[in-house]
């Protein structure tokens, strides 16, 4: 899901910065703004919350795709979110995982692109260490950058 927009700035030459390309709501791209050039994307093996760990610290935020097709996510407020029902196969949804964390358990601390009035000011602590849950770890990857 997220490769596909990692692929879509390599072939496009890179992206361009807020302060050059400010958003609104029509589309002027210009090439020659580009702040950053993207070679391609690099996956972190699949299922692997410990590599998901290390990519994290080390790379910085990464793309993963999750289930978030239960009620329990779409209208989380706050604490670590697991859901028992959650698949770690059937993904449809991208988010940005930033880090991780501990509050009596362990956690990621995700990202997601429905404002800042979801979830805990646009954010959401996911149950790490839990057998993959929701899938955080089974489709995860970042650009690498030139």
């Amino acid at each position: 899901m997220e490769k596909l927009a990692f692929q879509y700035v390599h072939e496009n030459g890179g992206l361009d910065s807020e302060e050059s390309y400010p958003y609104q709501a029509k589309c002027f791209y210009n090439a020659s703004y580009n702040a950053i050039m993207v070679d391609g994307y690099a996956s972190i093996p699949s299922g692997s919350e410990e590599d998901l760990m290390e990519a994290v610290a080390t790379m910085g935020p990464i793309s993963v795709a999750i289930d978030a097709s239960h009620d329990s996510f779409q209208f989380y407020q706050s604490g670590v979110y697991y859901e028992e029902n959650c698949s770690t196969e059937w993904l449809n949804h991208a988010v940005l995982l930033v880090g991780y964390g501990y509050s009596d358990q362990d956690y990621w601390i995700v990202k997601n692109s429905w404002s800042e009035n979801w979830g805990n000011n646009g954010y959401i602590h996911m149950a790490k260490d839990r057998n993959n849950n929701c899938g955080i770890a089974t489709d995860a990857s970042f650009p690498v950058i030139l």
